[in-house]
């Protein structure tokens, strides 16, 4: 390879991995401005809870036709359009703060996001090379990892400088189209503005041509049928499905808690737990590579899991210090449960990955249904009592762990000489 061509291909995964970003940056701030949102239109926690609802169930809807617009309209035409969608969505949001116009955007912004998620790994496959996959798909992770930890961040910072007479230029400008009680409307014209960005660069880049490998092919028909009438193939799409549902239930309802029973204000404190949440679930990402080296991934899994439910326990009972650690602990504890529920599905049946893995995408639908049941409890139990209710889907993830029989398990080595020896060969 050419130093020209290594340049051209260095520049292209630097820009998959901004993807990875913004993915993230725009994906994980609902969180942190939930309660922002629900004291500036008075909402009860029931219609709050259709707000994640909206973004989430765009996965659903989006995750497999996303795999039929790739081999039909190719990668580059797709990401433009993901990228217009968030755009579209992120400006009318901005313009037209109301409630209904919430709604409305975030569904669109969550069928680009959706189209991403389909688009970026087979791209970032054969851009970096498969013998580097696994090595870019980790930098990939800590890309969207770190701007799920920024994320709360900004809106910190927007929060803390909007209407502010040392507040920057550039924010100050902002103060002509935020209103002033709704600051949290900030952080979507700053994805506008971001979404615009990526569609020149990308409108302006020249992808390598992808062809899909067999498992990264979505085929409907008799190979969906089949894979609908397999139990299994349900319990693990289950198992996505609870996976995002207490992840999402976590991060979008724990700044709201934390300003009900602590007192905590959502622009600074709630912000930072949330940005800590995220930050510890991508370093949990990389602590449990190395477990899944030593240990088999069943017993990772049901050993998250239970620690899972004792930071969650510890959260909604502690006090003070404590109480805040926690929540942002469960992060540390989540972290490993998307990619092994995967494996562990992938490795229990040897047809129809691609398809498979299209389904289990359209499990991330959990993050819309379950912060709603979360929100709609709280209008009759309370907040505090309706987090409880992620219980359950942990809970499911702890049967999975026990229940999953994969055709193929993880290997693993005895020793870190062995990891390394394996490495160096």
């Amino acid at each position: 390879m050419t130093g020209k061509a290594k340049h051209r291909k260095t520049k292209i995964l630097l820009l998959i991995f901004l993807i990875f970003f913004v993915i993230s940056l725009m994906s994980n701030i609902l969180g942190p401005i939930i309660p922002g949102i629900i004291n500036s239109f008075s909402l009860s926690y029931g219609l709050a809870g259709f707000l994640p609802f909206a973004f989430f169930v765009a996965y659903g809807v989006m995750s497999l036709p996303s795999g039929l617009l790739v081999e039909r309209m190719g990668e580059k035409q797709v990401l433009l359009l993901a990228f217009a969608l968030a755009a579209v969505g992120a400006l009318l949001f901005g313009l037209n703060p109301g409630f209904g116009f919430a709604l409305a955007s975030l569904f669109i912004i969550g069928l680009g996001m959706a189209m991403l998620q389909v688009v970026i790994n087979p791209l970032l496959r054969v851009t970096g090379g498969e013998e580097h996959f696994a090595f870019n798909s980790v930098l990939g992770q800590l890309a969207f990892g770190s701007a799920s930890f920024l994320s709360p961040m900004l809106y910190s910072y927007m929060d803390q400088n909007l209407f502010t007479e040392t507040a920057p230029s550039w924010i100050a400008l902002l103060e002509n189209w935020v209103p002033v009680g709704m600051k949290w409307v900030s952080v979507y014209f700053v994805f506008a503005l971001l979404a615009c960005v990526m569609l020149a660069l990308i409108g302006l880049t020249r992808f390598p041509k992808v062809e899909l490998k067999s498992d990264e092919k979505i085929e409907l028909g008799l190979t969906l049928k089949k894979l609908l009438g397999k139990r299994l193939v349900w319990l693990y799409f289950l198992g996505i499905f609870s996976y995002v549902g207490i992840e999402q239930g976590i991060a979008n309802w724990v700044s709201q808690f934390l300003q009900d029973n602590h007192g905590v204000d959502p622009g600074t404190g709630g912000a930072q737990v949330i940005s800590y949440f995220w930050g510890l679930l991508t370093i949990g990402c990389l602590v449990g590579l190395v477990l899944l080296k030593f240990l088999d991934s069943r017993m990772v899994l049901i050993l998250f899991s239970v620690s899972a439910m004792l930071a969650l326990l510890t959260g909604l009972t502690a006090q003070g210090n404590l109480a805040l650690f926690a929540f942002s602990f469960s992060g540390f504890c989540l972290s490993v449960m998307w990619s092994i529920l995967i494996s562990l599905a992938l490795n229990s049946v040897d047809f129809a990955h691609g398809t498979f893995a299209g389904l289990l995408c359209s499990g991330i639908v959990g993050g819309a249904v379950v912060p709603l049941i979360v929100g709609s409890l709280a209008d009759s139990i309370g907040l505090h009592a309706a987090m409880f209710f992620l219980f359950i889907p942990l809970g499911y993830i702890l049967f999975i762990g026990v229940w999953a029989k994969p055709l193929v398990k993880n290997s693993r080595v005895t020793s870190f000489k062995e990891l390394f020896n394996r490495h160096d060969a």
